[in-house]
């Protein structure tokens, strides 16, 4: 009996001292966890606190939207002859184009040959001719000289012309006060007759409202226009057969006039700062020559895969943004200045308040902070007021400012 009662209290003692094994284990153990805590916390550097920017930007492709209303007339298959040019703003019902009447090369050639033919009679007159016969000679030298100074081929085109219709002038009045009166009177009857036709021959189009007018029509202007907000989905922009960055090509069938003061930017985007976009925000679109255009969020569509649609207002529409329709953008979400620190440095108390130690004669001293905006490395902060610190209930006397070139620790996260 006594040797039953021996081996059970060897068997006691042998798992009592196994548990005081364990609990020592399990002491190191935690210690060891605890010692790698304070490593991680103890700061191993200091910053020097800078003023600095942040922001948040994104770049993706820009599908734009314009207010424009494509006008075409009966005979578009005849060719456009542009009245008023690519770029320019017309009144409404301004005319701004005309088509090519039937046979108008060939009318264009038989008036020029009739001018010809009345200044080679002129010139062989050796009457005396009036005082405005005299005028309209020199007004004509001018214009021939100013031809050699000319560039532009529209320009030059106008300068040929107003010559023409001076030395049609000149014929008129010459031809009663010539001996060759007769045949100069029947040139310029004949060049009325083809005049006549040329301009019968012609369809003009005006403009249905006051705005800019384009050549550049491409027939997306019914599919991406601003009252078409909500059938606008990724797949029907993605497969848009629009090549980015590329000029849409002049048309000679057709124009449109687009209200430029009203212009919008659709995209496609899923970045963060995109994710927390709201209506009405402010935002900074850089074109791919450097253009910084100010836009305004105006409409935000979820889609799937984590992307958003959102459009863009812009308050005004640049050449670039009419001679495109897709294209490269640079989106400035957000952009803050102030004091810029590492996130390191950024710790939180037990109330969730953010604080800063910045290093003094004697050690650290606690600075609560108001985190502005931050990104994946840094922070735009500001201290918090005094008023703010008794408003969240912090001890004043825990209170210290912060400043530029005031050294704060580090606490790297591993």
């Amino acid at each position: 009996m006594s040797k039953f009662i021996n081996l059970n209290e060897k068997r006691k003692k042998k798992e009592k001292k196994k548990l005081i094994m364990n609990i020592a284990f399990v002491a190191v153990a935690i210690y060891i966890i605890y010692v790698i805590y304070l490593t991680i916390r103890i700061p191993n550097d200091t910053v020097t606190i800078e003023s600095g920017t942040l922001t948040a930007e994104e770049s993706a492709i820009g599908y734009v939207i314009r207010e424009e209303t494509v006008v075409q007339g009966e005979n578009y298959k005849n060719g456009i002859y542009q009245i008023v040019s690519e770029g320019e703003r017309a009144a409404k019902k301004q005319t701004i184009f005309r088509y090519y009447g039937q046979n108008e090369e060939e009318l264009k050639q038989k008036i020029e040959e009739i001018n010809e033919k009345i200044q080679n009679a002129l010139e062989k007159e050796k009457a005396l001719f009036p005082t405005d016969i005299k005028n309209l000679e020199e007004e004509i030298d001018k214009k021939i000289e100013n031809l050699r100074l000319i560039s532009d081929v529209q320009e030059l085109a106008d300068n040929k012309k107003q010559i023409a219709d001076i030395i049609f002038k000149k014929a008129t009045i010459a031809g009663e006060n010539s001996k060759s009166g007769s045949y100069i009177k029947k040139l310029v009857s004949e060049r009325e007759k083809y005049e006549k036709k040329l301009v019968q021959g012609s369809e003009y189009v005006v403009a249905p409202e006051s705005g800019v007018v384009s050549y550049r029509v491409d027939g997306l202007e019914d599919l991406l226009k601003p009252e078409g907000f909500e059938e606008i989905t990724i797949d029907k922009l993605e497969q848009l057969d629009v090549k980015t960055g590329k000029i849409v090509s002049t048309s000679n069938e057709s124009a449109k006039v687009i209200n430029n003061f009203n212009g919008y930017i659709a995209t496609i985007v899923s970045s963060k700062a995109a994710k927390e976009a709201e209506v009405g925000k402010n935002v900074l679109i850089t074109l791919a020559s450097g253009k910084e255009i100010k836009a305004t969020i105006n409409y935000i569509k979820d889609q799937d895969n984590d992307k958003k649609i959102i459009i863009f207002k812009l308050n005004e529409l640049f050449d670039e943004l009419i001679s495109y329709r897709k294209l490269s953008i640079n989106i400035t979400w957000w952009s803050a200045a102030g004091l810029k620190v590492p996130n390191d440095a950024i710790l939180e108390d037990e109330n969730n308040v953010n604080y800063v130690l910045k290093k003094t004669t004697t050690g650290t001293k606690k600075c609560f902070i108001e985190v502005l905006k931050t990104n994946e490395k840094y922070s735009i902060i500001r201290p918090y007021s005094v008023e703010k610190l008794k408003e969240l209930g912090i001890d004043i006397s825990k209170y210290d400012g912060l400043e530029v070139y005031d050294n704060i620790m580090l606490y790297p996260k591993k």
